[in-house]
């Protein structure tokens, strides 16, 4: 894992990632976060793809990257805007949203994936990103991006099963949302909810 991407000091660099594009129904979640170039302490080292940390480490760095990172936001996009615009352009729309809400404008976006819309300043000047496939693997600031967009949409979803305890049939608190086997047979048995995308799966046929 690299801390940074140029060597210049004085670039600023932020790292954006998603949560929950992949699932049936529900918000998609995007992380931006700059990291700094110097750390208290070797903690940061734990930083990680989302995805290969326990849902209490999770919890754990996101309140660390939260208090040491420059600048960090998280945006999200509803189910009906994932119908709406489709599940890429949603994501990429809420990639701008979250960069939007930084309090520190970067000198360079670095992106996990493949797919990017070229995003300008308030001034309309553009700023330079580059896309990095497996990026949560291979810089701590888009894994720290991960994390805090899989932290905010899980606890989103606890939320969501807590207001709606109906909602815990479909394996939610579980799943988090994705297609699971539990997921796609309670859509069988009990239909689609409002939170579902009309537009995923089979969800289409509900």
């Amino acid at each position: 894992m690299k801390l940074y991407f140029d060597d210049d000091s004085s670039i600023k660099e932020v790292g954006v990632d998603e949560a929950g594009r992949g699932c049936l129904s529900g918000r998609v979640y995007v992380g931006a976060v700059i990291l700094p170039r110097d750390f208290p302490d070797e903690k940061y080292t734990e930083i990680k793809d989302s995805k290969k940390l326990s849902k209490k480490k999770r919890k754990e760095l996101r309140t660390y990257i939260e208090e040491h990172a420059i600048s960090f936001h998280v945006a999200y996009s509803e189910a009906c805007d994932v119908d709406k615009y489709n599940i890429l352009q949603a994501t990429l729309l809420t990639m701008h949203s979250a960069v939007d809400g930084l309090d520190v404008e970067p000198d360079l976006i670095l992106v996990d994936g493949n797919t990017w819309k070229l995003y300008s300043n308030k001034e309309g000047d553009v700023i330079p990103h580059q896309l990095i496939k497996g990026g949560d693997n291979k810089y701590y600031s888009i894994a720290a991006a991960s994390i805090l967009a899989k932290v905010y949409h899980d606890e989103y979803v606890e939320e969501l099963c807590r207001d709606n305890p109906e909602y815990v049939k479909y394996g939610w608190l579980n799943n988090m949302c994705y297609g699971t086997k539990q997921h796609i047979d309670a859509i069988r048995e009990f239909g689609i909810t409002k939170e579902h995308r009309r537009t995923f799966g089979i969800c289409k046929q509900y």
